[in-house]
């Protein structure tokens, strides 16, 4: 007689179609604190409850400030960005971090093929949705000061461990767990080494015996001390070609800012497309000091562009970059 198939258990992967478990399930792995291992369940996710989606990456690989960490067991899901409704407002998009245990595979496998098995949730002491709602705010927030916040982006350095710069084993991973393929980190490998070693340079060598001033790569910087503010009262489905790199580098200063704020080296990529304006970013949590900072001048979204993680060693965050309207040009079609 032949043996039964035993199912399997493997680690989530781009692509899997999973089912997000209810939220009585949800709750009740989670701590008073409303988190796993430090990344919070946010009250945002709770309308996702139920629904089917795609697995866009693996967290293995993201970043906080520029900095790559390893985030354990998580995933994004193809589409499911923070809306902010319960932070106030926050407009800065984040992708959500979902744990492997909030999920449950619904894949249908070929007959021949074992079933893909998740492990059960760990069962911890459980929370409440109204815990959820004011755990938004952080036990250190003053009731009568300063209004803080917290969340997933908040968070990260409680539920990550660091990268260090020169380690590359990160790259076996995502490539076994299908994050990245081969011909992308053979492509990205050495500008990431770069910056690495731009970084180091910053850090401990005078500015003189730095190269290109220690700046990264690509090196999207310009020679302004005052840069110019461009008004084209751009509004959401707008289309707008963006600026060549030539032509942005005359709005930077040496840093690549323009008025504060920087042109990241993974919007270059972008250079010359056409794009719809998505929206009009005012309100983000700052996710170092959690506060709610409200942005000078007028800085926009751009539909279908995220940051690709090219020169921050191939993470998986998928940031929204924010866009200067000097940067951009209206364009009829």
């Amino acid at each position: 007689m032949r043996a039964a198939i035993r199912p399997r258990s493997r680690v989530l992967r781009p692509g899997d179609v999973v089912e997000v478990r209810s939220a009585d399930e949800i709750l009740a792995t989670l701590g008073p604190d409303a988190s796993v291992d430090g990344l919070p369940f946010q009250p945002e996710m709770l309308a996702h409850c139920g629904s089917r989606f795609v697995v866009d990456s693996r967290t293995d690989t993201t970043c906080f400030l520029g900095i790559l960490r390893h985030l354990p067991a998580s995933v994004h899901l193809t589409g499911l960005r923070c809306d902010g409704s319960a932070h106030g407002g926050c407009q800065a998009g984040c992708l959500l971090y979902w744990k492997e245990e909030w999920l449950r595979v619904v894949d249908d496998p070929p007959p021949s093929a074992p079933a893909i098995q998740m492990a059960a949730p760990v069962r911890r002491e459980g929370c409440t949705e109204e815990d959820l709602a004011k755990a938004v705010h952080p036990p250190e927030s003053d009731p009568g000061g300063e209004e803080l916040w917290s969340c997933q982006a908040t968070r990260i350095l409680q539920a990550t461990t660091r990268l260090a710069p020169w380690d590359l084993r990160h790259y076996l991973t995502d490539l076994r767990n299908r994050n990245v393929r081969l011909r992308t980190v053979l492509r990205f490998l050495l500008p990431d080494l770069i910056n690495a070693f731009q970084g180091v340079s910053r850090r401990h060598l005078p500015r003189w015996l730095c190269f290109r001033g220690g700046k990264p790569f690509p090196f999207v910087h310009g020679r302004l001390t005052r840069t110019p503010a461009v008004r084209l009262d751009l509004q959401p489905g707008e289309t707008v070609r963006i600026l060549s790199r030539r032509e942005i580098r005359k709005t930077v200063d040496r840093n690549g800012k323009n008025r504060g704020l920087s042109f990241d080296g993974e919007m270059a990529p972008y250079c010359g497309q056409v794009r719809r304006v998505d929206r009009v970013i005012s309100r983000i949590i700052d996710e170092y000091t959690g506060r709610m900072l409200t942005l000078p001048g007028r800085s926009l979204v751009l539909e279908g562009v995220v940051c690709q993680g090219r020169y921050h060693g191939l993470c998986q965050r998928k940031t929204q970059p924010f866009w200067r309207e000097a940067w951009l040009t209206p364009h009829a079609g």
